[in-house]
């Protein structure tokens, strides 16, 4: 029989009980098809990249099924009718992943506390709060000035005091070619009445 990859989006307001209700509810359909849910994941209520039917967020679940293309068909016709089901996808594989999901090894490693070196705290690049670490802010509230830089001067600027850390105009380069001042444009004389 044809393998497949299964996840489904239940709405934010549902329980995680009632997620696990639909998960052996849709086991259910696929069982009544003559095939097999092989491996269930819940991966827990996470955040939505954009709405979606109003939901800021999701639970996500996970199927590794085993059944005839009837059997998935008759499943994801009863997720489009079900009000707690806000979008699912199914692709078809050539074999199943014995190992769990990389969703389920997240979670595993979030759990140990296993960071990856940014600062120890888990979320941003700082502390449990997502703070920075060294204050923030700002590159020119740091030692050495700002590090913006200034345009080149314009025909007209009046020039400024240099400042610590400037490095004047640039010298000309081989290939420079010098600038000839503009032209007026045409119907711009500025005497119009």
């Amino acid at each position: 029989m044809p393998l497949y990859e299964h996840t489904f989006l239940a709405r934010q307001d549902v329980t995680q009980a009632q997620v696990e209700a639909l998960m052996k509810e849709f086991e259910g359909v696929v069982a009544e098809g003559q095939g097999k849910v092989t491996k269930q994941e819940y991966w827990g209520l996470k955040g939505l990249a954009f709405k979606i039917k109003k939901n800021r967020k999701a639970h996500y679940a996970f199927f590794n099924i085993d059944a005839p293309p009837a059997a998935v068909a008759e499943m994801e016709r009863r997720m489009g009718i079900n009000s707690d089901v806000i979008r699912f996808l199914t692709v078809r594989v050539d074999e199943h992943e014995t190992e769990p999901s990389a969703q389920m090894r997240k979670q595993d490693r979030e759990e140990r506390g296993d960071r990856g070196g940014f600062g120890g705290g888990g979320r941003g690049f700082g502390g449990p709060r997502g703070d920075r670490g060294g204050g923030g802010g700002f590159r020119g509230d740091r030692e050495g000035g700002s590090t913006f830089r200034s345009r080149p001067p314009r025909d007209g600027d009046s020039p400024r005091p240099p400042r610590d850390g400037d490095r004047g105009p640039r010298p000309p380069r081989d290939g420079d070619a010098p600038r000839a001042p503009r032209a007026p444009r045409e119907g711009n004389t500025g005497s119009e009445t």
